[in-house]
């Protein structure tokens, strides 16, 4: 079958390992399901599993792809939920020691099928379609699971997103806007902040400039270009709910405002089945759908993988087949 995989590691140079061509269709084991791949989109994830990160050598080739949306052989349209936890396992997932995303030990959903335990195949909401679909499992989970389930943001609470225009910044602005809150948000450059007014921020500023009030909660995904921002952007009490660090993970802690304040920090990650179908059912109730930066046919996921590095989009990249 047609796939798009990382062909091995490759750190200093992670496009060299991508390679579009032909992998050996797979065969669902018992309580799996197999789903024809419609759309599927891009997450920084996949750059990762390119350089090797979270993945053994021995695993690779892997085909690339957290996400997806298609259908199941008796035509039913879903997404997909990229978590997939030991079946021994009960409770929260995301806490399960032995859990994986697609990339990490499964084949991804780059490539014409992808197989799943049979949970993790959600029907897809009539409102969404599967383009839009296709960025719900890691991106828009991330950031529901940030607002709804960590940060005990109460509507009419204020929020700053930092960083105006990746797949989960872009979410977290829909999102909170859609659950009432005030969302203010930082960006690097005019076009960034203008995608974030256009998507239902409140307020927009440019990257650590100085904030007219205090806030709620942050939303991090950035990491040491933000995180004393983030700090000094806090009321007394105040939380950073941090799923990411795409500019470095060791940022100063500033214990003396955190302890002094007693403010809280608290990571996030991914989310879970429920919370999935929970915010499949938000989202088609609040008539929101996700921003689309960029939709190639799968045959054309270089360009795409290029636009991420290249920080060139707003929203998510998709490919098609």
């Amino acid at each position: 079958m047609f796939a798009v995989y990382a062909a091995e590691p490759n750190a200093d140079a992670p496009l060299s390992s991508l390679t579009v061509g032909e992998r050996p269709e797979p065969e669902a084991p018992e309580g799996w399901v197999t789903v024809r791949v419609r759309a599927a989109s891009l997450n920084m994830h996949d750059i990762w599993t390119l350089r090797g990160v979270g993945i053994k050598p021995d695993q690779f080739p892997m085909i690339l792809g957290c996400d997806g949306a298609g259908t199941l052989p008796d035509g039913s349209e879903v997404v997909l939920h990229s978590v997939i936890g030991d079946p021994d396992w009960s409770g929260d997932e995301t806490l399960d020691p032995k859990r994986t995303l697609l990339t990490e030990k499964h084949q991804g959903s780059f490539a014409d099928t992808v197989i799943v335990p049979a949970r993790n195949a959600i029907p897809k909401p009539e409102g969404l379609s599967l383009v839009q679909a296709a960025c719900m499992g890691t991106a828009w989970l991330t950031a529901y699971r940030m607002i709804f389930t960590k940060s005990g943001l109460r509507p009419g609470q204020r929020m700053l997103v930092q960083g105006a225009s990746g797949g989960v910044s872009t979410a977290l602005i829909q999102l909170g806007r859609a659950a009432g809150m005030e969302v203010w948000v930082t960006g690097r450059t005019e076009d960034k902040r203008a995608v974030a007014e256009r998507l239902g921020a409140h307020a927009v500023f440019p990257s650590g400039e100085r904030l007219p009030g205090k806030v709620d909660a942050v939303f991090e995904t950035v990491g040491e270009a933000t995180w004393s921002h983030s700090m000094r952007a806090l009321k007394p009490g105040g939380i950073i709910v941090i799923s990411g660090s795409t500019s470095g993970p060791n940022p100063p802690a500033d214990l003396q405002r955190l302890f002094f304040l007693q403010l809280r920090v608290v990571g996030s990650t991914m989310g879970t089945r429920e919370e999935l179908a929970d915010m499949l059912s938000f989202i088609a109730n609040a008539g929101i759908s996700p921003e689309i930066g960029l939709e190639l046919p799968m045959e054309k996921a270089e360009e795409g993988f290029r636009a991420m590095l290249d920080g060139s989009t707003s929203g998510k990249i998709v490919f098609t087949r």
